[in-house]
């Protein structure tokens, strides 16, 4: 693909948050790409489609949110910068910009840092990972990352990034990412496809994860209406293969159960058990504390109500089939 200077689409300095939520729901950025294309392990494309179009649940900011590892990148990013400029020698800067790609678009960028003088490497993505997220890290950068890393690349038709990540608070590590042109023009075209769904405001297909079933949640509510799927050959071969499937797994279930309880009854007091291809540990968990919300609410009616919180009941998915004869 012809490369082509990036449109500098906005001026972050002056955003407020609901002028950058305004902004990023109008195109696809870089850390949305690996989403957009089905290859994000934390968010489905039906997800992001809720996103771009306003369907979403807005979520608390997670910049502010000490529990969500995003707080932690976004304190740490100018770190993991200034350590990366005294491991490498050589000197980056903030670009303080969305950046657009001149032909596409939708496709925008907001690069952590560019590198400054550099032919060989222009850009600079700046990651964290705790102790979880590092495994993820065990084979150099993960496929979602390098997908972002190319949508960077492709808005600002640049030639190579460096991705340095901080592993464990204690451990930096710097990868370089060629720019890869076949990549690059498939990664387009599957965004270019994501975003007529936007566009047109028709999902796209839940892929099965967690992130799909929880927008699904979401977007559709409970009507009470009842359709007859009896004569659309494609569903009624689902819910068959469905019925199969669940029963499979039960019994599967149900046997993994058995072998797990035999291996408890055979350690009794014991705390760990090793076996020739490995181990198992069965031991108690630390004491917990909770509160009797039912004495609560009997001795202090008045107190409790005070703090009574209501949540609208999520949808169930229960199957029944027909008896068989």
């Amino acid at each position: 693909m012809k490369r082509q200077t990036a449109l500098r689409l906005v001026d972050t300095r002056t955003l407020d948050r609901q002028q950058w939520l305004a902004v990023r729901r109008g195109g696809i950025g870089s850390s949305d790409a690996s989403a957009a294309v089905g290859l994000n392990p934390y968010k489905s494309p039906l997800a992001l489609w809720m996103d771009k179009t306003g369907r979403a649940i807005e979520q608390e900011d997670a910049a502010e949110d000490m529990d969500d590892p995003r707080y932690w990148g976004t304190l740490l990013e100018p770190y993991v910068a200034a350590a990366y400029q005294r491991k490498t020698g050589r000197r980056v800067r903030k670009v303080n910009a969305v950046l657009q790609h001149p032909t596409f678009p939708f496709m925008l960028a907001n690069l952590d840092r560019e590198i400054v003088g550099d032919p060989e490497v222009q850009i600079l993505e700046c990651k964290t990972a705790g102790e979880f997220g590092s495994r993820l890290w065990k084979d150099g950068v993960p496929d979602y990352v390098q997908l972002q890393v190319q949508h960077q690349l492709a808005v600002t038709g640049k030639r190579a990034a460096d991705v340095a990540v901080l592993l464990c608070g204690q451990q930096l590590e710097v990868h370089r990412i060629e720019r890869d042109d076949e990549l690059i023009g498939r990664l387009t075209l599957l965004e270019t496809r994501f975003w007529e769904h936007v566009e047109t405001g028709t999902p796209p297909s839940a892929d099965g994860s967690e992130s799909s079933a929880k927008a699904l949640r979401q977007l559709y509510r409970d009507k009470g209406t009842v359709l007859d799927f009896a004569g659309n050959a494609d569903l009624d071969g689902a819910f068959d293969a469905l019925v199969t499937l669940r029963a499979e797994l039960e019994a599967k279930s149900l046997e993994a159960e058995r072998l797990k309880q035999a291996i408890q009854q055979a350690m009794g007091d014991a705390g760990k058990a090793c076996f020739s291809r490995g181990e198992v540990t069965y031991r108690g968990a630390k004491d917990s504390a909770s509160w009797d919300m039912k004495r609560l609410a009997s001795d202090h009616p008045d107190l409790a109500a005070q703090y009574l919180v209501i949540r609208p009941g999520a949808r169930r998915f229960v199957v029944t089939p027909h008896p068989t004869v």
